[in-house]
């Protein structure tokens, strides 16, 4: 069995826990596979019993992986899924964060998730993922996103024009800061701080939501996955930018782009009775209430 670690610095508390984590593993693991980036963090203070090799930031892990485990907050996940790419590997996300809607995992609970990972009780939760079509080059050769696709004005005194269609049926032309275009997954992080619906995990949807939109009576729209959304953007300034999840590249106002569902899901690893709705009851705190 290979497992594969890909992480950032944590804090030095979390130490102890991560040993755990690793003397578990080893009950079932026949090697590690660690990234370098990470490995560089732990070197000095992890001692491994099993076969180990580095892997660069370029590497994408042997598909006969196990699992991938991610150390962090949902950033570090994000970026996770540029390492595994489509190779249908299964990521787990312990939280070294704040928040953590996808490294669902606490500190707390290492050793109850590495047992049921090693026993095999667990389960996979099948994630749509989204695909910027066109340009097909600007993300180098992983033009994908679990959360969102966005477009943001560079310039602060100026909002851009976004014109959106829905299957070549035009949808609304946007004067705002930006727009996003969500999967289910994105849709707990940037397009719900802009006023975006909640949408659950199995839903095959996306939706589009305005950043800081001229006009108040636009409103964000739920669309099905199986839609091509195009976007057109002009304005004062000549470029803007496009962000794919926590990736960014700038672009000329000249460029269409097109986004799809893509053809294949990222798979995440799911311990214990957890469920969706449970976790945006907690991480949003729904229902506190003194009065209750």
């Amino acid at each position: 069995m290979k497992i594969a670690f890909f992480g950032r610095a944590f804090d030095p508390a979390f130490l102890d826990n991560f040993k755990l984590l690793i003397r578990t593993l080893e009950e079932k693991a026949d090697e590690f596979h660690i990234y370098e980036s990470f490995y560089e963090h732990i070197k000095d203070q992890v001692v491994f019993e099993k076969p180990l090799r580095i892997l660069s930031s370029k590497t994408i892990p042997d598909k006969d992986t196990f699992c991938m485990i991610s150390i962090g907050g949902d950033g570090t996940l994000l970026d996770t899924i540029t390492l595994i790419r489509d190779s249908g590997i299964p990521v787990l996300g312990i939280n070294t964060g704040r928040l953590g809607f996808l490294s669902a995992i606490s500190t707390e609970e290492i050793l109850y998730a590495a047992k049921a990972l090693t026993g095999g009780d667990y389960a996979i939760d099948r994630r749509a993922i989204l695909h910027l079509s066109a340009p097909s080059d600007l993300f180098e050769n992983f033009n994908y996103a679990l959360n969102e696709l966005s477009v943001l004005k560079r310039d602060n005194s100026t909002m851009i024009s976004i014109s959106a269609y829905v299957d070549d049926q035009f949808l609304n032309k946007y004067w705002a800061d930006g727009l996003i275009v969500a999967t289910p997954t994105g849709s707990t992080g940037y397009s719900l701080s802009c006023g975006g619906p909640i949408i659950s995990p199995e839903s095959r949807n996306f939706v589009i939501t305005p950043i800081a939109t001229h006009n108040l009576t636009v409103r964000p729209i739920v669309i099905p996955d199986s839609c091509s959304v195009k976007l057109r953007i002009s304005g004062r300034t000549q470029d803007y930018l496009v962000a794919l999840d926590s990736r960014s590249k700038p672009l000329s106002t000249t460029t269409e782009l097109v986004i799809k569902r893509a053809p294949f899901s990222i798979n995440l690893i799911c311990v214990g009775h957890k469920d969706f709705y449970k976790t945006i009851r907690n991480k949003l705190a729904w229902g506190l209430d003194k009065r209750n």
